[in-house]
């Protein structure tokens, strides 16, 4: 330790701040990040109007949730969630788009979903990611939600022979049981070949099953965009224990934070 340095001296202070958006002027903010991401950088086709916003029917029930850089004030992530209560409001869970949910419908204790995840690209590090993964874990804690769900999205530009390949990993390590499968509403077909090279899981899908989720059967095929979605369950009572530490801790430093697995999915919306 340094010699100007006293160990009981106070953390700096955090670079970010997590909080929920409270007004409607902060739920447009989040709503242009995500059109900003999704439509110019990953090509969704997105009516966004001249205001350049991605939202749809959900949006009126979720609740947002948003990483601001402490000294600026500037908005540099958010996701939102749907909890069961409010989907009941809204005529359903996103992923019902996707998927059969009945499986949902029969699980023990409250079940919340996780979507529109997004980083501005200029703060794309795992502190960010940690930073706003706290706030989410706070509020399932303090909300008592036993389970989070969302899709997570293989790209399917050689045809379907890495997507395919993927799967048969997910299958063999990380498949749910058969009672938790749901059921896609259009399944991805089978490819007419094998990858060239070694497969890598995406990030976001392997930092989830690195906290224990698991895969819910076989994954939609999302035609519009060309991937593969795959239906990832986190129970929280199983989460593998030490990124449980990260998910339980009120708030973690950032040095912690830069060292965390980015454990959050983003999945695109449809075309309007």
């Amino acid at each position: 330790m340094p010699a100007n340095m006293d160990k009981n001296s106070p953390r700096p202070a955090p670079r970010f701040e997590v909080r929920f958006a409270e007004s409607p002027a902060e739920i447009l903010e989040t709503q242009r990040l995500r059109y900003r991401i999704f439509a110019g950088e990953l090509g969704a086709t997105i009516d966004g109007g001249d205001a350049q916003i991605d939202a749809d029917q959900y949006d009126a029930y979720c609740r947002h949730l948003t990483v601001r850089e402490a000294g600026t004030g500037r908005l540099v992530a958010c996701t939102r969630i749907l909890t069961d209560d409010q989907a009941a409001l809204a005529g359903g869970f996103y992923s019902s788009g996707e998927f059969d949910l009945k499986m949902i419908d029969s699980l023990p204790g409250r079940v919340m979903e996780v979507g529109r995840t997004c980083v501005d690209a200029e703060y794309r590090s795992g502190a960010v990611i940690a930073v706003l993964w706290s706030g989410l874990a706070d509020f399932i804690i303090s909300q008592g939600f036993d389970y989070l769900f969302g899709c997570a999205s293989i790209g399917l530009e050689d045809g379907g022979a890495t997507a395919h390949a993927l799967l048969e990993q997910v299958k063999a390590k990380h498949l749910a049981p058969h009672w938790q499968h749901v059921r896609p509403l259009i399944p991805l077909p089978a490819a007419d070949a094998r990858p060239t090279q070694k497969v890598r899981m995406p990030p976001l899908l392997k930092a989830y099953f690195s906290l224990g989720a698991k895969a819910c059967g076989e994954p939609y095929w999302d035609r519009d965009f060309n991937c593969a979605d795959v239906f990832v369950l986190v129970n929280v009572s199983d989460m593998h224990s030490r990124y449980a530490r990260h998910f339980m801790a009120s708030r973690p430093s950032e040095t912690e934070a830069a060292d965390s697995q980015a454990i959050l999915v983003a999945h695109p919306p449809k075309p309007a």
